[in-house]
């Protein structure tokens, strides 16, 4: 017999090697895979805003953070240690890294604020921030919050995106890329700036990075008109208007149907379409004048050291009220930054935003809100126990160990989470890097952080990007089955 003319899956037939029936069938598709790849899968995928189901059952299904832009100072907030007080004026034996080491000193510094224990819970919190006591029982303060990286930017990098650099998509985008909205009528990732300059990082705190152009935050201005351009011309208003999207809708669908798979220019249209869903929704959204007086007194839109703050806060419970998704307020360009003056600039900050972020959170609740609603407050690192700048007593930069509080969307109420050492350099016990935050908060939204991914040209991209994140069950009310 001539074997070399026969294949070898004759061969194999004929010859009966003792190879069961079952291995015999893995070789035969074996040898079809190998014969005939399988095609690749050239369907293009679109994206949208429409509303989509998490993996798991979600605790919160909207978000507010307020972004401390600076640090606030944990140590004279809400981080109380008698050491400190108790070693005042005294040089810190320990070492430190200084962001400025011109100013530097090792002579450690209590602040004058006083001190008390605030609702059935007892935190501990200073006078600086009175509201924030009054809703001690409905949040939870994580004292133990790091991401190690000194300098502004690349830690707000850090707390938006998951990396210590630029380019990629903030959580901001990566829920909305995973859930869209259950607006239609408003973006789906509103941030609103305050009117004494944007973050550090500009545009880059609200950026979609590589996730398409629909999932970047939309900026509502501070002062009015928040939005421009709401109202058409005279010319326009009514049927007119109606004609003209209807045509131009019908030349924008004929253009991409000739470009498709061109996310850019899906989602340029999809703006132009809510833009003008926006003339109605934004405008009614926006109108704070539709608020009962008690309301905008509660959030001190009476007061003009109170009334910019309180005024965005009211704005984000009227957006979240209305199914946006995702809210992003900031205060100003380094107002939390005190290397200096700090016995008069940090009342003056804490002034401003104390008793709007708390009147937002009493009213999430009164609302019913609150449950599904998670409130994030805090900046981008806090401060040393140390004296920068002996002349004018302030604080410099600490990434080690600094403070955020949370509050709904399925944490705990009333409780601490997490230790700085004794003088509140270093975070020491439960600490929560800014990945094990970034996993915690997909949990509650019922997303796995390792698993929300988005397919790029040189393979696949996530959140974590391959760190490993630690869902801090310890502050959650429902926390995962199997300890994560």
């Amino acid at each position: 017999m001539n074997f070399a003319c026969q294949s070898r899956r004759h061969f194999l037939a004929q010859q009966g090697l003792g190879l069961s029936s079952l291995a015999l069938s893995w070789l035969l598709k074996s040898d079809s895979a190998r014969a005939e790849p399988p095609k690749p899968n050239l369907q293009r995928v679109s994206y949208d805003l429409t509303p989509k189901p998490p993996t798991a059952e979600p605790q919160a299904n909207a978000m507010i953070s307020l972004f401390m832009q600076g640090g606030p100072s944990h140590l004279d907030l809400c981080d109380r240690k008698p050491e400190l007080e108790k070693r005042h004026l005294q040089n810190f034996a320990g070492e430190i890294k200084y962001d400025n080491a011109a100013e530097s000193s090792a002579k450690l510094w209590a602040g004058p604020w006083k001190w008390r224990h605030y609702g059935d819970c007892g935190m501990e919190l200073s006078d600086l921030v009175p509201h924030l006591g009054g809703i001690a029982d409905d949040i939870t303060l994580v004292r133990s919050m790091r991401t190690g990286v000194n300098n502004h930017g690349q830690s707000i990098y850090a707390l938006h995106n998951g990396r210590i650099t630029g380019g990629r998509p903030v959580v901001g985008s990566w829920l909305t890329y995973a859930l869209g909205t259950e607006s239609q009528n408003l973006p789906a990732f509103v941030v609103l700036t305050d009117p004494g300059g944007l973050p550090v990082l500009g545009t880059d705190c609200w950026s979609n990075g590589w996730l398409p152009s629909q999932y970047q935050g939309t900026v509502v201005r501070p002062r009015e008109p928040r939005i421009l351009n709401l109202d058409p011309p005279a010319r326009l208003a009514g049927r007119p208007q109606e004609q003209y999207l209807s045509f131009l809708r019908g030349i924008n669908e004929w253009h991409l149907a000739e470009h498709p798979g061109e996310s850019d220019l899906a989602a340029r249209i999809q703006t132009y379409e809510l833009a003008a869903r926006m003339q109605t929704a934004a405008k009614e959204a926006l109108d704070l004048s539709q608020e009962t007086e008690a309301t905008q007194k509660a959030y001190g839109l009476d007061d003009e050291k109170t009334r910019e703050f309180g005024s965005r806060c009211l704005i984000a419970r009227r957006l979240i009220e209305r199914g946006v998704r995702f809210v992003q307020i900031y205060t100003s360009t380094q107002q939390w930054d005190h290397h200096g003056a700090i016995l008069t600039a940090l009342p003056a900050s804490c002034r401003k935003v104390d008793q709007p972020s708390a009147a937002l959170v009493s009213d999430l609740k009164q609302r019913g809100l609150l449950d599904t609603t998670l409130v994030h407050w805090g900046g981008e690192m806090g401060r040393l126990p140390v004296i920068q700048n002996e002349k004018n007593v302030g604080r410099d930069h600490n990434t080690y160990g600094f403070s955020s509080w949370f509050a709904g969307g399925g944490v705990k109420s009333g409780y601490i989470h997490g230790e700085t050492d004794e003088f509140g350099h270093k975070a020491v016990k439960d600490i929560v890097n800014h990945y094990d935050y970034h996993s915690t908060l997909m949990y509650l939204f019922g997303l796995d952080a390792t698993q929300l991914a988005f397919q790029r040209p040189g393979g696949t991209a996530t959140l974590l990007d391959g760190q490993v994140g630690r869902i801090v069950s310890e502050i959650l009310n429902q926390p995962p089955t199997i300890s994560s």
